[in-house]
């Protein structure tokens, strides 16, 4: 793509628009007083901020703190009119001080940076640029509600520069198209060589998370280790959008699983499933699904049971958390008791998975510890549900190693399962 018509297709994409809705005020909720949340996989809700900032996260996908702060401080000092007075992040429009404007302009800034590397022929730090520009497009785009026009815009470009910055990259990374229910939603194979059949990782993130912010997993962990890696989006985010989250968390996976064995380059008989936070509740049920197609299932700091168990805890989630619930499923202008009444539906010990009987593939559970949306509990319940299964948690503290150990100690494993 040409520069001018790079540069069109942004001021296209986020021209100014009178009818533009801000995220805070697009899910109708009665609500009542939510608790903050502070933990090392979700990050800080804070007082002033519709949005709970993942900083940990943020900084761990390649996100400068010094850059991510001057965002942070942009956005609190801006002087135009929002949606709520009381929340920082919720300036109207797309202009200076709104989350989805400063945000962008970070990605548009690596955007450029990558086309002076590729103008002096720099090919890599083009690519990695690129990926910088997609991270922080992608975090303008957060927490992805339905129905957020300007987040749909920033979500279209973390997916342009992720696929641009691919192409550039000495491995490969090819698109699957997968049919599900007479439609079709996009996953991506990153393959570290195509000259013989890899064991493959399909990966899901959370309610919360694009598959192209899954790539720090592929080039720190699993490509050097020799595996592929297939993403997808969980139900009702992303390429995924179209579908609405329903118990049936595994639903996508399960389409995609089932086209695997025509996908070359995949050694189907060697395919686990990886999934984080609620892409971890997706993993373990599909190894429930499908223990004959998969060699394993891992879930890192997944909602499994124990959390979805707790009305009084659901209840108090921060509200970016509780709206981007009701976004997912598809429920607007309901109560919050009734939101959190069908929460209950997605816990895996009551549909009746976990703790009946042993599924025939090792399951891992692995969590940081004190982790409230995943309590040891859970990961324990994963393991005696599997014949040789492995329940793990990891000290949090300090985090980036938290993060690091528990990649380190998936890597072994799937060395050993796969």
């Amino acid at each position: 793509m040409s520069e001018p018509s790079k540069v069109n297709l942004s001021e296209k994409l986020f021209a100014p628009r009178q009818t533009t809705k801000e995220t805070s005020s697009l899910v109708k909720l009665a609500h009542t007083s939510s608790q903050e949340v502070h933990n090392a996989l979700d990050g800080d809700s804070v007082s002033g901020w519709y949005r709970v900032l993942r900083r940990p996260q943020w900084i761990w996908q390649g996100v400068d703190p010094i850059e991510m702060e001057s965002v942070f401080a942009k956005i609190a000092s801006a002087k135009a009119q929002r949606t709520q007075d009381d929340l920082l992040d919720t300036v109207i429009g797309y202009k200076p001080g709104n989350w989805v404007y400063e945000w962008s302009q970070l990605g548009s800034k690596y955007q450029r940076l990558s086309r002076e590397c590729l103008e002096k022929g720099d090919k890599e730090q083009a690519a990695k640029l690129l990926l910088k520009a997609s991270t922080h497009y992608g975090i303008a785009a957060y927490p992805h509600l339905k129905g957020d026009d300007l987040a749909a815009q920033a979500e279209l470009q973390a997916n342009l520069t992720y696929k641009e910055a691919t192409d550039l990259m000495p491995h490969q990374v090819k698109t699957i198209d997968v049919s599900y229910q007479g439609k079709t939603f996009q996953a991506f194979i990153h393959l570290p060589c195509t000259d013989k059949l890899l064991p493959t990782v399909i990966v899901s993130g959370g309610l919360d998370t694009l598959q192209t912010e899954l790539w720090p997993l592929y080039q720190d962990y699993l490509g050097p280790a020799g595996f592929a890696m297939i993403t997808l989006d969980m139900p009702s985010v992303g390429h995924s959008a179209a579908w609405p989250l329903t118990e049936d968390t595994s639903r996508l996976h399960q389409a995609l699983l089932q086209q695997v064995r025509d996908v070359p380059w995949v050694d189907h008989h060697r395919v686990a499933m990886l999934g984080i936070r609620f892409g971890g509740n997706a993993a373990i049920r599909l190894g429930f699904l499908e223990p004959t197609r998969l060699k394993t299932s891992i879930s890192i700091g997944g909602m499994i049971h124990g959390f979805l168990s707790q009305p009084k805890l659901l209840s108090s989630m921060p509200r970016m958390y509780l709206d981007m619930f009701a976004s997912r499923m598809g429920k607007n202008w309901v109560s919050k008791a009734s939101l959190v009444s069908h929460m209950s539906a997605w816990s895996l010990k009551q549909q009746g998975l976990l703790a009946r009987r042993k599924v025939d593939i090792p399951m891992l559970g692995v969590s940081l510890k004190d982790d409230p949306v995943c309590p040891e509990s859970d990961n324990q319940l994963i393991a005696i549900s599997s014949r040789g299964g492995k329940a793990v948690s990891v000290p949090a503290t300090p985090l980036h190693d938290g993060y690091h150990r528990v990649m380190s100690t998936v890597v072994d494993w799937l060395k050993e399962t796969l």
